[in-house]
């Protein structure tokens, strides 16, 4: 896929983030698209089926070009069982304070792929995304015959030629300073480094392939989209800006939290899902966090029915946070018009630099 092609998307480079677990909802992406931008449904936690008709209800919504984010099946079994069972044992306290059982942390690994996929390809979306490795050839070459361009999630130069080589259309190039998990191919900790920032990141992938470039990491600023399409990127994908909007399915203590000076920082965690993911620091962070095991998804499985049971007493100490590092510059917009907002900033900053060009050149 060309960058022209890709722009040909969206009227403004702004894409708004797949954020699983029920924020990019059909009335989020919706919006998104109808202000110019490009929105995103998550599969991610999702039945098949709940994905099918996430689909048509966006499609009642926008004729607009959208997208779905599936998560690629997960390698195993690689988690240790004798560390999930100790993390089950340290949850116990937690399992009783908010009266639920805990999970079964061997619910699955896969998170329906084969079957999302089917309906994709059954019933095509414009484009798809794939977070958590990068799916065979033959995927790719079956999505492009259903007329869908496909988007790869990236974490390193590595992983951009890998799924460059296996045919995706473009890549999403995600710095460290993203909220939710890191979408890397792999999860060993003895390989784990603390993670590369995006503009770094941009331009070893820039060396590393011709693809189109989407970038997504703590950008929340008109002026941040200007810095990455400096560097390389035809777009930029933005999460934790649109949490806060009213369309946004994020709970309403999650959309709080992110401007709350409670919440002051974020920190990349193990504590929910056992896989590296950013969210703001509370105190399940705090203290489960240094313990818990490199196991996603068991220890997904495992946490659900407490971070279900914390969102509904009200207790966002206990919740997943998910939040990049710009999350206090969040502005609590309907998604519309902050695409508006996003995009007069970004022509500002690029009309800013222009002035500036003959200056420097002379």
């Amino acid at each position: 896929m060309s960058t022209t092609a890709l722009n040909d998307l969206f009227r403004y480079p702004i894409v708004q983030a797949p954020m699983a677990g029920g924020a990019s909802c059909p009335e989020l992406v919706g919006a998104v698209c109808e202000a110019g931008g490009l929105g995103f449904l998550a599969a991610g936690y999702k039945t098949a089926d709940s994905l099918y008709q996430e689909v048509k209800q966006t499609r009642r919504l926008t004729g607009r070009p959208f997208g779905v984010n599936v998560f690629m099946p997960q390698a195993g079994p690689t988690a240790d069982p004798a560390a999930v069972e100790v993390y089950r044992h340290q949850l116990a306290g937690e399992a009783g304070w908010y009266e639920t059982p805990l999970g079964d942390p061997d619910s699955g690994r896969d998170d329906g792929y084969e079957s999302k996929l089917a309906i994709l390809l059954d019933d095509p979306v414009p484009v798809v995304s794939f977070t958590f490795g990068c799916p065979k050839r033959e995927t790719f070459h079956a999505l492009a015959r259903a007329g869908t361009r496909t988007i790869v999630t990236v974490t390193s130069a590595e992983e951009a030629r890998t799924a460059e080589a296996a045919g995706a259309d473009a890549l999403c190039v995600q710095g460290v300073e993203a909220g939710g998990h890191q979408g890397s191919y792999r999860d060993d900790p003895a390989e784990q480094q603390p993670g590369t920032g995006l503009l770094a990141l941009l331009a070893q992938v820039r060396e590393a392939t011709e693809l189109p470039l989407l970038a997504t990491g703590g950008l929340m600023r008109g002026a941040q989209i200007a810095a990455v399409l400096a560097a390389g990127a035809v777009a930029a994908q933005l999460g934790t800006a649109f949490l806060g909007c009213p369309e946004s399915g994020a709970h309403p203590l999650h959309k709080r939290a992110l401007t709350d000076p409670l919440f002051h920082r974020t920190a990349l965690t193990r504590a929910f899902s056992g896989r590296p993911a950013r969210g703001l620091v509370n105190r399940f962070m705090r203290e489960h966090g240094p313990y818990a095991p490199a196991a996603y998804p068991e220890i997904h499985h495992l946490t659900a029915p407490l971070r279900k049971a914390a969102a509904t007493a009200g207790d966002a100490q206990g919740m997943a946070l998910w939040a990049g590092q710009g999350h206090r510059l969040a502005r609590e917009l309907p998604a519309g018009e902050l695409v508006a907002l996003l995009a007069a900033e970004l022509d500002t900053a690029l009309t800013e630099l222009a002035d500036q060009a003959p200056r420097s050149a002379s």
